[in-house]
């Protein structure tokens, strides 16, 4: 039996992930996490996960009830299979292929069959992840089309009625630092700057105005992109 109230989020720690966790939280009654070790460079991702989970519960007691437990899942064969920028120490860059070397094959669509093996033993109804296909690095297993078709191939191979939700496929990264300030005003914005960790090179020595890192790999040019993307809009409105 699987319950449609009942959600786990995929929660890496950073900025999308962390959203997302909010938007849960203020949907579903029962929000459970989860997490990947999959030998990321930005290790440090994982230790903001309890962080960013104890300022909510903390900021947000009407969330601290529905909030429940937090798994994490060691994934290391995704480093074995071939090295990348996000999980060895090289510079970034494009390749032949014209995606970034950032990208790690096959991550999002691991996570999510794990993800649902995982709302199978717990019996959820509801994964949240925090993939986009607006403002992001060109990952194909981000886009619309490859994440509802694993969906579904979860439904069919777990033969259960489980829903994937991506509060932010379509929004850009301004637009995202809106839905966070819609959702928890300042509390929550101030959490995602301090807390949560997105940058890829796991720096973070340097605080910006957007929260912390390198300020150059493409996770913080995104983030610094729509953080001043959406001060201009809320600068311009008030």
């Amino acid at each position: 039996m699987t319950d449609p109230h009942s959600a786990l989020v995929l929660f890496s720690g950073g900025q999308d992930s962390a959203t997302c966790l909010a938007w849960a939280l203020d949907r579903f009654e029962r929000v459970e996490t989860v997490g990947f070790d999959y030998g990321q460079r930005h290790s440090v991702e994982l230790q903001a996960r309890e962080v960013v989970r104890q300022r909510l519960a903390e900021a947000f007691p009407h969330w601290r009830e529905r909030l429940g437990a937090d798994h994490r899942v060691a994934l290391g064969a995704l480093a074995d299979l071939g090295e990348t920028a996000m999980t060895a120490d090289v510079a970034f860059a494009a390749e032949a292929s014209g995606l970034p070397n950032t990208f790690v094959p096959g991550r999002n669509l691991a996570f999510l069959v794990l993800a649902g093996a995982l709302a199978y033993r717990r019996g959820q109804g509801v994964l949240v992840g925090g993939m986009c296909q607006t403002d992001y690095s060109g990952y194909p297993d981000c886009r619309e089309d490859a994440v509802q078709a694993q969906a579904e191939a979860l439904r069919l191979g777990m033969d259960m009625p489980l829903v994937v939700e991506t509060p932010l496929m379509h929004l850009t990264k301004a637009e995202s630092w809106a839905l966070a300030d819609r959702l928890g005003g300042g509390a929550l914005t101030d959490i995602i700057i301090e807390d949560t960790h997105t940058c890829y090179a796991g720096e973070r020595g340097q605080r910006h105005e957007w929260g912390y890192g390198c300020g150059e790999c493409p996770a913080c040019e995104l983030r610094a992109k729509g953080w001043r993307e959406w001060q201009a809009v809320t600068g311009a409105a008030r």
